[in-house]
């Protein structure tokens, strides 16, 4: 398909090319007259611009509904066609990898997800991501080369080729050439992002935080990291490490992150999910040990939290990570944050789940593709 704008050279030919397939998009099979009278631009323009779409393969003329005859030649309609090219969203994490295939339109039509050993190296790792990938386009019959983004959410710090400079979570992950890795198996963009960030994106996107600019995302965990959007536009701050409030225990704080909800001298694993769900069990049984040790982790979790409010100042608050299905997380998040702001913010929980990371990395492909279809103003995810 070549450029997704058509490759015009004329600045004004890409607007109206942008005006007129935003409009196209929006509102599903509209005439010619329709179209002339939303985008305000003349009859002869936008006949023109929706030639050079239908010949770039990005618009088709719609076919007539049945039952809908009238005397004399009936106008014609035109359609985006999102099935033009197709977009991928990843998530990688400790214990699965994860993937949404949706046209251009950003409507998911697939979904696929392959479990993963925790202890998996990164070449392992990949190799999961690459068969979850097969798998999908081929249960959905979407051949590879229909792919025009990708994008990926990821563990740890992030740069803006997809390197990742610190990556704890996941073994041989820190220094990993993600992005560069994951484009010999893609012939498109590949965008690859942290984790926490593609979810607020998510949320910002289709989740609790669609009414709001301003919102910070908690994705809460032994070691949590957050991402914040901030005028509706993702802060990733100068190296792409804003928002990893886990570190904020090296602050003089006597105990580690995986001691806190130790019920032994022994402390847990930040990815043993399973021990970690043995504690909140066993409190919520009445062990006083394990009531201890989860006092003492949502007691750590408001704090890290409301140091980032404090800086930001955000209007919502919103928590996720395999945290976010805790009793007793909410309360104590808006009490200590009552305590410590001026204006405290809403906060609520994940409306996404654990699909927020993949549908946030979806986002970003779709981000992309939106930049070259529309190429007249920034997207939410775009990188200085």
């Amino acid at each position: 398909m070549g450029q997704l704008t058509g490759g015009d050279p004329s600045l004004l030919r890409r607007i109206n090319s942008a005006v007129v397939l935003r409009a196209l998009r929006a509102a599903g099979s509209p005439t010619l007259t329709d179209l002339t009278r939303v985008t305000g631009l003349s009859r002869p323009t936008v006949e023109g611009v929706v030639e050079g779409l239908m010949a770039s393969g990005l618009v088709v003329e719609a076919v007539a509904e049945e039952g809908t005859r009238r005397q004399g030649r009936p106008a014609r309609r035109f359609r985006f066609r999102t099935e033009a090219g197709h977009l991928l969203g990843i998530e990688i994490g400790s214990h699965r990898v994860a993937a949404l295939l949706s046209g251009l339109d950003g409507r998911v039509i697939g979904a696929g997800t392959k479990e993963v050993a925790e202890t998996a190296s990164a070449d392992e790792r990949l190799e999961k991501v690459r068969a979850t990938v097969a798998d999908l386009l081929r249960r959905a019959g979407v051949p590879r080369d229909s792919l025009r983004a990708v994008g990926v959410g990821s563990p740890g710090i992030v740069e803006a080729d997809g390197t990742v400079r610190l990556g704890t979570a996941l073994p041989g992950w820190t220094g990993l050439p993600l992005g560069e890795r994951l484009r010999r198996s893609f012939r498109c963009p590949v965008h690859v992002e942290n984790d926490a960030n593609a979810a607020a994106v998510a949320e910002h996107w289709k989740g609790a935080a669609q009414d709001t600019d301003d919102v910070v995302f908690v994705m809460a965990g032994l070691s949590p990291g957050a991402g914040s959007l901030i005028g509706g536009r993702l802060h990733r701050g100068f190296g792409g490490a804003a928002g990893e409030i886990g570190a904020l225990h090296l602050l003089g704080r006597d105990v580690t992150p995986e001691r806190l909800l130790s019920t032994t001298e022994e402390p847990l694993h930040p990815l043993d999910e399973a021990a970690v769900a043995k504690v909140f069990a066993e409190a919520r049984r009445g062990d006083e040990h394990a009531v201890a040790a989860v006092e003492r982790f949502i007691q750590r979790l408001v704090h890290d939290v409301a140091a980032l409010v404090l800086a930001i100042d955000p209007e919502l608050v919103v928590v996720g990570g395999w945290a976010a299905g805790l009793d007793g997380v909410l309360d104590p998040l808006r009490q200590e944050l009552s305590r410590y702001c001026l204006r405290p913010p809403r906060v609520s929980l994940s409306l996404l789940g654990e699909a927020a990371v993949a549908t946030g990395a979806l986002r970003l492909a779709l981000d992309h593709v939106e930049e070259e279809l529309f190429a007249v103003e920034k997207t939410v995810t775009a990188r200085r």
